[in-house]
């Protein structure tokens, strides 16, 4: 019953916010929720890795993978096939009522949201990894929303997808940096040891 209820205000907040689009607005975050307008943006973020970490880069690239490969993988090859909750421009009950441009994403299902996943991922990895030295990257968590808020407006994901893509994303980049950073602390230890042998 209560999870009935979830559903139904999640429900209604997606047409809330959904019913707000334009002409002008649908090309516009249409581009905005592919992975290639922000292609330049990754390319930054590797050259503030490598400058920064320098020999010592791989470990966080790993993470960044680890990251991107649980956060995908969950919501993606997990939550998707097993919870079959159908997107909101694949369900009969909202047919005529939903604003979807474009297409209707990558498959029938949408809990949880693949790109807020990846997106809040990536945010949370970056900030772990260089916001002591560069804390303007804390703003990543607003291109993370906006970016995820597309998904919306496209009709393609309700809130609640969006909301657990991101808890999805937040802790897959925690499991990979704290992984990451015990193979490296390993690594650098058992150097120290190998180095003290001689």
């Amino acid at each position: 019953m209560m999870m009935e209820k979830i559903g139904q205000l999640d429900q209604e907040l997606f047409l809330f916010l959904n019913s707000f689009h334009s002409d002008f607005l649908d090309p516009i975050m249409f581009t905005m929720t592919k992975t290639w307008p922000w292609i330049p943006m990754y390319v930054f973020f590797t050259y503030l890795i490598m400058a920064h970490y320098k020999k010592e880069s791989w470990w966080v690239f790993m993470a960044v993978g680890l990251t991107i490969l649980f956060a995908d993988q969950t919501a993606s090859g997990l939550m998707k096939p097993y919870f079959e909750r159908l997107r909101p421009c694949h369900e009969p009950l909202l047919e005529g009522m939903v604003h979807n441009y474009g297409y209707c994403g990558g498959g029938k299902f949408g809990l949880a949201s693949s790109h807020a996943a990846n997106s809040f991922g990536v945010a949370t990895i970056m900030s772990l990894t260089l916001a002591f030295k560069y804390p303007w990257l804390k703003w990543l968590f607003a291109w993370a929303a906006v970016f995820s808020y597309t998904r919306i407006y496209l009709g393609v994901h309700y809130p609640g997808d969006i909301l657990v893509g991101a808890l999805v994303g937040i802790l897959s980049a925690m499991a990979g940096y704290f992984i990451m950073k015990k193979v490296r602390d390993k690594i650098y230890r058992s150097n120290i040891s190998d180095k003290n042998l001689f």
